[in-house]
C-alpha cells in the first residue's frame, strides 16, 4: 500500500514539475511578446479633412484603422461584446477554466479541436501575437499569455485593445473604423442593432459582412440581442425594437476619397513634414472646402462639355482641363481639380502640366512698366514691327484681330489684349531688364526672349496662381498650400504657416486690379462678368489655340482655369480664353456666391491710390506711377513710323 501511495505521490510530483517545465519553456519563448500588447501601438489610418472638418479621405498602409479610446466606446457596445463572447469576462483572470473543461470533453468526444473556449483576453492575444492554428502548443501559449496579460493590464485596457485590434470585415480594423465604414456613424450615434451587428462580426468577418451577406449579419446581430435580453442587460422593449430594426448599410471604398487630385497633392506636401504618414494616425486639416471643390469640378466638366458641343470631332480622351481656387491673401487652396475624370487619368494638370499662358501673361509685363514709372494712362505703340528673335531670324508678331490701333494707353492695350502694344512695351523697357524683374518675382527659367510677353512661357495652373496672387493679394505673393495643421495620435501638433513675400507695394498692385477689372467690364473677359460682384482677370490663348486660359479673381478668390489637349494638338480656332474658359469662371463664381452670399464683393482700395480727371475721365495714379502729360497727339503723327508732329509720347 505504501508503495502505491509513494508511486502516486511521485507521479504527482513529476507531473507538477513537468507542467512547471512546460510552462517555463513556453513562457521563456513568448514573454517578450507581451510588450506588443502592453505597449500597444498599432498602425493607424491618417485622415484628411477639409476646412469645415468634413472627411476628404483615409490614407493607410495595409490596415485601415481609426483608433477609439475606451472612454469613447459606448457601454452598450461593451455589454454586447461581453454577452456574446465572454459573459464572465469581468470575473475571470484571463482564462475560463469551466469553459476549457467543457471544450476538452467536447474535443475528446469528437476527436478534434471542435469546441472553442477563448476569452476576450485570449482572443486579443491570438490576434496580436499568435495564429489561428488549432494546435495544442499554440493554445498553451495563448492561455499563458492571457494569464500574464491580466496581471499587467486592467479589464478596460484589454477591452480598448480588443476593440481596436480586431478585424471587422470589408477591410475595417477596429470598431470605430467599422462604424464609420458600414454606417457612416460615430460610435455614440449607433443604434442597438448596429452595435450588435458590429460585435457579431469578429467571429466570421467575411461571412457576416453586411455589404455581402446582410441576412447572415442580421441573424448574427439578433443572436447578440437575444443573449443580452437573456441575461437581463436590455429591456423587452429594446429587445423587440432591436430585432425589428434593419439599419442602412454603406458599401464605401476604404479611402472614401472625395477629392483624389487634392489628396494626391496633400500626401506630397505632408510627406515633407510628417514621418510615417500612412501609419501614424495623423489628422490633417486642410484649407480645402469640399463644397467649393464640387463647384470647381462641376464647372470644369461644364466647360469640357461645351467644347465637345462646339466641336463634334474633338477627342474626348485627349481634351482636358484644370482649375485651381485659392485665397490670394494667404495661399490657402480651396479647391483643385486636375482633370475632368480622375478614374480615367490621375495625371494632375493643375500641378504637373507646363502649358503656355498666352495673353494671360500680359499683366506681368504691364506691372513691370508700372514699377518703372509708367501709369495706366501711359501710351504705347500698337503698331507692327519686326524683331530679331535672338537667332538672327525675324519675328513679326501680329494682333489677333490682324489690325492695329496706333498709340493707345496701357489700360486699353490690356483691355483689348493687344499683342503689338505689349511686345513694343517690353522692347522699350528692355528685354533683359523685364526678364530679370520677372525672374526676381518667381518665374523660373524664363528665357531672355520678347516672345515671353505673349505667353510663350509654360507653367502649371497652381504655380501660376502663386504669381497671380501678387495682383489679387495686394502686392504680396503667397505660395499655395493645402495643409493648415496636423495632429498625430501619438502626440504632437504641426502648424503650417503661409509662405509670403511682398514684391510690390499695395497701391501699385491695385493699379493692375483696376486695369484687369476693365478687361472684365469692357474687354476680352466680358464672358466672366457676374452681377453684383467686382471681378478682375485676363484671358489667354496660346499659338494655334493649343491652350485656353482664364485667370481671374474676386476680392476673396483667385481662380485659374485652363483647357487644352493633353497631346498639345490645337483645338478649334474658336476655342479662345474668352469663350472657352471665361464662362467657366462665371459659373463657378455664381455657384460660390449662392453658397456663400456674405463673400466680399468689392475690392478694397489701399492708401496711396489717387484719382484725377484725366482727358475727361476719372483715372487712378500713384506717386510711383503718375499720370502723364495730357499732351494731345498731333493730327499729322505717323503711326507707321512713330514720327511726326514733334511728339515725345512713351514708346
Amino acid at each position: 500500500m505504501k508503495f502505491i501511495v509513494r508511486a502516486i505521490f511521485g507521479f504527482a510530483i513529476v507531473s507538477v514539475f513537468t507542467a512547471i517545465g512546460i510552462f517555463i519553456y513556453f513562457y521563456s519563448e513568448i514573454e517578450h511578446d507581451l510588450n506588443n500588447i502592453i505597449d500597444y501601438k498599432p498602425t493607424l489610418t491618417t485622415q484628411i479633412y477639409d476646412r469645415n472638418g468634413d472627411l476628404i479621405a483615409n490614407v493607410f498602409d495595409g490596415e485601415n484603422r481609426v483608433y477609439a479610446k475606451y472612454e469613447n466606446i459606448p457601454g452598450k457596445m461593451i455589454e454586447a461584446l461581453v454577452a456574446i463572447e465572454d459573459t464572465n469576462f469581468f470575473e475571470h483572470e484571463g482564462i475560463n477554466v469551466e469553459a476549457i473543461l467543457r471544450a476538452i470533453i467536447k474535443d475528446i468526444e469528437t476527436m478534434s479541436f471542435a469546441q472553442g473556449a477563448s476569452t476576450i483576453t485570449q482572443q486579443l492575444v491570438k490576434n496580436i501575437l499568435l495564429t489561428n492554428e488549432k494546435k495544442l502548443d499554440r493554445k498553451i501559449k495563448e492561455m499563458i499569455l492571457s494569464l500574464k496579460l491580466e496581471k499587467e493590464l486592467s479589464k478596460e485596457e484589454i477591452l480598448e485593445r480588443y476593440f481596436n485590434e480586431v478585424y471587422f470585415g470589408h477591410g475595417y480594423y477596429g470598431i470605430k473604423t467599422a462604424a464609420l465604414g458600414y454606417f457612416r456613424k460615430e460610435l455614440d450615434e449607433l443604434t442597438l442593432k448596429e452595435i450588435a451587428m458590429l460585435v457579431g462580426l469578429p467571429k466570421a468577418p467575411s461571412s457576416y459582412d453586411p455589404t455581402r451577406h446582410l441576412n447572415l449579419s442580421l441573424s448574427r446581430a439578433n443572436r447578440v440581442i437575444e443573449r443580452m435580453y437573456e441575461i437581463g442587460w436590455i429591456s423587452k422593449i429594446d429587445y423587440e425594437n432591436g430585432l425589428r430594426e434593419e439599419p442602412t448599410i454603406y458599401d464605401d471604398s476604404l479611402t472614401q476619397n472625395k477629392a483624389p487630385y487634392v489628396v494626391d497633392e496633400v500626401i506630397k506636401e505632408a510627406n515633407r513634414f510628417l514621418p510615417n504618414l500612412k501609419t501614424s494616425g495623423y489628422k490633417i486639416y486642410t484649407s480645402v472646402d469640399l463644397k467649393v471643390q464640387k463647384m470647381a469640378h462641376d464647372a470644369l466638366v461644364f466647360g469640357y462639355n461645351e467644347i465637345l458641343k462646339r466641336d463634334k470631332d474633338a477627342n474626348e480622351s485627349i481634351l482636358n482641363g484644370a482649375i485651381t481656387v485659392t485665397d490670394p491673401t494667404n495661399g490657402d487652396v480651396l479647391a483643385l481639380v486636375g482633370g475632368v475624370d480622375y478614374s480615367k487619368s490621375n495625371f494632375n494638370r493643375a500641378t504637373q502640366s507646363r502649358r503656355q499662358t498666352g495673353s494671360s501673361f500680359k499683366p506681368f509685363i504691364y506691372q513691370v512698366a508700372l514699377e518703372e514709372g509708367y501709369s495706366p494712362m501711359s501710351e504705347v505703340a500698337d503698331i507692327p514691327r519686326t524683331f530679331d528673335d535672338g537667332s538672327n531670324k525675324e519675328w513679326a508678331p501680329k494682333n489677333y484681330s490682324k489690325n492695329y490701333d496706333g498709340y493707345i494707353t496701357i489700360k486699353t492695350a490690356l483691355q483689348k489684349s493687344r499683342n503689338l502694344a505689349t511686345v513694343n512695351l517690353m522692347y522699350s523697357l528692355g528685354t533683359k531688364e523685364v526678364v530679370d524683374t520677372l525672374r526676381s518675382w518667381g518665374f523660373k527659367n524664363l528665357p531672355y526672349a520678347l516672345s515671353v510677353s505673349l505667353g510663350s512661357y509654360g507653367i502649371s495652373p497652381l504655380d501660376y496662381s502663386r504669381l497671380y496672387s501678387m495682383f489679387a493679394g495686394g502686392g504680396v505673393v503667397s505660395t499655395p498650400k493645402f495643409m493648415v495643421r496636423a495632429t498625430s495620435f501619438y502626440g504632437g501638433e504641426t502648424i503650417f504657416k503661409p509662405e509670403q513675400i511682398e514684391l510690390i507695394k499695395p497701391e501699385q498692385a491695385y493699379l493692375m486690379v483696376d486695369m484687369m477689372k476693365n478687361v472684365i467690364n469692357s474687354g476680352t473677359g466680358r464672358a466672366a462678368r457676374v452681377k453684383g460682384i467686382q471681378i478682375a482677370g485676363k484671358t489667354g490663348t496660346s499659338n494655334n489655340n493649343i491652350d485656353a486660359w482664364f485667370c481671374g479673381y474676386t476680392p476673396e478668390l483667385l481662380i485659374m482655369i485652363w483647357y487644352g489637349n493633353d497631346n498639345y494638338t490645337p483645338m478649334r480656332n474658336v476655342e479662345v480664353g474668352g469663350r472657352t474658359a471665361a464662362p467657366v469662371f462665371k459659373k463657378l463664381v455664381e455657384d460660390y456666391i449662392k453658397e456663400f452670399p456674405e463673400t466680399k464683393r468689392v475690392f478694397s482700395v489701399p492708401k496711396g491710390v489717387y484719382s484725377k480727371i484725366y482727358k475727361g475721365k476719372d483715372e487712378l495714379y500713384t506717386t510711383t506711377s503718375p499720370l502723364p502729360s495730357q499732351e494731345r497727339i498731333p493730327d499729322n503723327f505717323d503711326y507707321e513710323t512713330g514720327t511726326g508732329g514733334g511728339s515725345s509720347l512713351l514708346f
